[in-house]
């Protein structure tokens, strides 16, 4: 029972932090008057992590399916 929680719980409150770090970043941006080439900026480079973890997650999972 714990194991199928913690399964079914995990990536629905990963995915939740990650959106809530979009509306910090989205925040960050508005309060400095970042300007729209600002603001894209910030969600490229503050969003990287973010991105690199989806693509660590895919590519794990990817590989245990046996692709390779």
């Amino acid at each position: 029972m714990t194991q199928t929680f913690e399964a079914w719980i995990t990536p629905l409150m990963i995915g939740g932090l990650m959106l809530f770090m979009c509306f910090i970043i989205w925040d960050l941006a508005r309060q400095s008057k970042a300007g729209r080439f600002g603001t894209l900026m910030l969600f490229v480079v503050l969003g990287a992590g973010m991105l690199g973890y989806v693509l660590k997650v895919v590519i794990t999972w990817w590989l245990e399916r046996g692709a390779f």
